[in-house]
C-alpha cells in the first residue's frame, strides 16, 4: 500500500519520498533511494537504513541531514544498493501516540513496520530478495539487531554504536530504555534489574545466527561501553561457530567516540557488499 509523495532525480539515484502501510495500518513515512541505470547482476540487492535518536528520523540516512557521517541510505545508493529509510515511530514526520498502539513497546512496533518494508523492498521488480541487509547507528543499531531477529529474510546486518550488555550499559542502569518509545517493560515489568530482564544482546546476535552480523563498536563510546560488547561477541561466538558460520560474526573497533566515521563505515560497506553482492 505503498503511496508516493514526490521524486527527485539526483546525480547517482532517484530519491523517492513515500508512505507504506505500517503494523497497525498507519502510515510510514521513508525515503526509498533507487540508483539509475541497469544493475550489473540483473536486480539490485537492497538495504533498509535505520536512523539514530535525531529530531529528522529518515533525513538523516537519505543524506538530508547536516551529519554526512550517518547518510548511509545515499552512501549506499551511491554504491549500487535500492536503500529505503523509514522514520521510527516518534521521530521524523511520524506523529504517534504509544498509548494507541496495540504493542507492548515502541521497539516492537518499529519491528513490526521494518518487516512492512522488507515486504516493500521483496516486492519491487528490481529488487533481488536474496540479498537484503539492514544497517543502522545507535537507535538503529539495535533497531537493525532486533529487527534481523525477526524478519530472517535479511542476510546482512551491520550494527555500529547500537548495543551493549544490559549489565555494562551505565553499570547497569537501564533506566534509559525504558521510554514508552523504547522498552517500557524494562521498568513496569522487570523493575531497572538486568538480572530479571529475559534477555540480552548475546541471545540477540545468537538469534540471528547463522547470517552475517557486523558490530561495529567504537572504543571511547561513552554510551554503549566497548566492554559489553566484547562480552555479547565472546557470549554469542560458540553459537556462530556450532551452525560453522564463525566468519559470520565480525566486530570492528574502531578508535573514536560515538560516531560513525570513514574509517568505520568502510569496514561496514565492504561487509554488506561481501555478503549481498554476487562475486564477479
Amino acid at each position: 500500500a505503498v503511496k508516493i509523495l514526490g521524486t527527485r532525480k539526483l546525480r547517482h539515484y532517484m530519491l523517492t519520498r513515500l508512505t507504506y502501510e505500517g503494523a497497525e495500518g498507519d502510515r510510514v513515512p521513508a525515503w526509498l533511494l533507487v540508483p539509475h541505470g541497469k544493475p550489473p547482476e540483473e536486480k539490485w540487492p537492497a538495504v533498509l537504513c535505520l536512523h539514530q535518536t535525531v529530531t529528522i528520523g529518515k533525513d538523516e540516512p537519505a543524506g538530508l541531514g547536516k551529519n554526512a557521517d550517518l547518510a548511509y541510505a545515499h552512501h549506499l545508493a551511491e554504491r549500487g544498493y535500492v536503500t529505503l529509510a523509514p522514520d521510527y515511530p516518534s521521530f521524523g514526520e511520524y506523529r504517534t501516540d504509544f498509548t494507541k498502539s496495540k504493542f507492548a513497546s515502541g521497539s516492537m512496533k518499529a519491528i513490526a513496520n521494518n518487516r512492512r518494508a522488507i515486504d516493500l523492498l521483496c516486492n519491487r521488480a528490481d529488487v533481488d530478495a536474496s540479498r537484503l541487509g539492514v544497517i543502522g547507528h545507535s537507535l538503529g543499531g539495535h533497531n537493525a539487531l532486533f529487527t534481523a531477529t525477526f524478519d530472517p529474510r535479511l542476510q546482512a546486518c551491520v550494527s555500529n554504536c547500537g548495543f551493549t550488555s544490559f549489565p555494562k550499559y551505565y553499570g547497569g542502569k537501564i533506566d534509559g530504555w525504558t521510554s514508552d518509545r523504547y522498552m517500557p517493560r524494562l521498568k513496569t515489568v522487570y523493575k531497572l534489574d538486568p538480572k530479571r530482564v529475559p534477555f540480552d544482546f548475546p541471545q540477540v546476535l545468537a538469534a540471528i545466527a547463522p547470517r552475517a552480523v557486523l558490530a561495529s563498536a567504537p572504543v571511547e563510546d561513552d554510551n554503549f561501553a566497548v566492554a559489553g560488547v566484547r562480552d555479547c561477541i565472546a557470549a554469542a561466538q560458540p553459537i556462530y561457530r556450532l551452525l560453522k558460520a564463525e566468519n559470520h560474526l565480525q566486530v570492528s573497533y574502531p578508535k573514536c567516540k560515538h560516531a560513525f566515521p570513514a574509517e568505520a563505515r568502510k569496514v561496514a560497506y565492504d561487509f554488506l557488499d561481501r555478503h549481498l553482492k554476487k562475486p564477479r
